[in-house]
């Protein structure tokens, strides 16, 4: 009698705590750490990454351009994105019980993190997707034009995609491998790139005029804060501090450095010399690669995975701009789309269990069915994104206007779009 009176005794005593002690605070530690990663991919990371690459005349537009974009990106998602993206719906698109981020309290969970931390780790990834689109329009768009483009963008093609793949949505159910973002992130990104890049036509002198990185040690710079960064971005999609999480940045690693030598390589072979450009270029292409696979994969299949796109980015790179003419100024289609069109493909391969020192994760469809689901993901997200963000630009040329003046264009962006100078020396 007295055993089982302390034993309610104990229980009463110690399940109020339990019950407390719902939230995971490791997880949510780190993905609280994750998402200042990812944000700090944005801002200040691509946005150096980029503004090295331009002409010194442009280098503070796109600066103000994924700063911008962080803003405006923000202010949808509280509104309605998070809410479309991640709410219950139906297979293609959520609903709005989240509107203006509504049930999100300090109690409210997802999983064991709070609510609160998820819609802003997820935020951070929305707002690095049109901001990737910025490279292929660089120093030719309006400023009030990027804006609307990205904020509509973002509602009709960013946040469906997201609630197909992780949302509840129809790739989602088929079984797509998608860790961190190969299809949600950087199919959409590149595909939207080419696009753009297409309709709105060269710069003005391409491709007989120089147009040269003007300062790649602030390319470089941004470039190591993407590297960095990039941990948050896979490791974080894990939601977790567990095994997952810490597969997911080792493979990321050993993809960013394989990306980047192999780069190196075949340029130092092609050309006769190895450049800076080409290395970090081939560390984008390495870690937009191995996003979609980065949850499944083991290290064997991500060093294959980083060589591939060294390799393939690196040709396609020069394909589309020597043989087909398109002026995607900072190259976004040939390393976000292709890599992140092979990285997706690639984890159906290598996230399977039966290749040995190759094997990754996986327990799931045998490999020939896995590829079948990704090759799915990947031609509907694309086709997807093709044909909206066509409609979408074609729309805003007609209303707005897309392109500044050819007078505007040879003077810079930073005078006639927001009357500063990047450098007043």
């Amino acid at each position: 009698m007295i055993k089982a009176a302390l034993t309610v005794f104990s229980f009463l005593l110690i399940s109020p705590l339990a019950m407390a002690d719902e939230i995971n605070q490791a997880n949510t530690a780190w993905i609280m750490t994750a998402t200042a990663l990812v944000l700090f991919m944005t801002i200040p990371g691509l946005s150096l990454f980029y503004a090295g690459l331009v002409r010194v005349k442009n280098v503070l537009s796109v600066l103000m351009q994924c700063f911008a974009i962080t803003c405006v990106v923000s202010i949808i998602w509280l509104i309605v994105g998070y809410s479309l993206a991640f709410s219950e719906g139906n297979m293609f698109i959520g609903g709005f019980s989240n509107f203006m981020m509504a049930g999100i309290q300090e109690g409210t969970m997802n999983g064991d993190i709070p609510d609160s931390v998820f819609a802003m780790f997820q935020l951070t990834f929305a707002i690095i997707t049109p901001a990737l689109v910025v490279g292929s329009f660089a120093e030719r768009m309006k400023f009030s034009s990027m804006l609307l483009f990205s904020a509509v963008w973002l509602v009709i093609v960013y946040i469906p995609v997201t609630h197909w793949v992780w949302g509840g949505g129809w790739l989602g159910e088929m079984g797509l491998l998608d860790f961190a973002g190969g299809t949600v992130v950087h199919i959409t990104a590149g595909v939207a790139a080419i696009t753009t890049a297409m309709v709105m036509g060269p710069r003005r002198g391409f491709p007989t005029t120089p147009m040269t990185p003007h300062n790649m040690t602030m390319t470089i710079t941004g470039a190591g804060m993407l590297w960095v960064g990039w941990f948050g971005f896979n490791a974080g999609s894990a939601l977790a501090a567990n095994g997952d999480a810490g597969m997911a940045m080792l493979v990321t690693h050993m993809s960013a450095a394989a990306g980047a030598f192999t780069w190196m390589c075949v340029e130092w072979i092609k050309f006769g010399k190895p450049s800076a450009l080409g290395a970090v270029t081939g560390m984008v292409a390495g870690l937009g690669t191995i996003t979609p696979a980065s949850g499944f994969v083991g290290p064997a299949g991500a060093l294959v995975i980083g060589v591939s796109a060294g390799f393939v980015c690196f040709h396609m790179t020069m394909y589309l701009k020597q043989k087909l003419g398109i002026d995607d100024s900072l190259d976004v289609f040939p390393v976000h789309g292709v890599g992140g069109a092979l990285g997706t493909i690639l984890a159906g391969v290598f996230a399977s269990s039966s290749l040995g020192i190759f094997s990754g994760q996986g327990d799931g469809l045998p490999i020939s069915e896995q590829v079948v689901v990704q090759l799915i993901g990947v031609g509907s997200v694309g086709v997807y994104t093709a044909v909206l963000t066509f409609v979408l630009l074609k729309v805003i040329d007609v209303v707005v206007g897309l392109r500044v003046s050819e007078e505007e264009e040879t003077e810079g962006l930073d005078i006639n779009q927001h009357n500063e100078r990047g450098y007043d020396m």
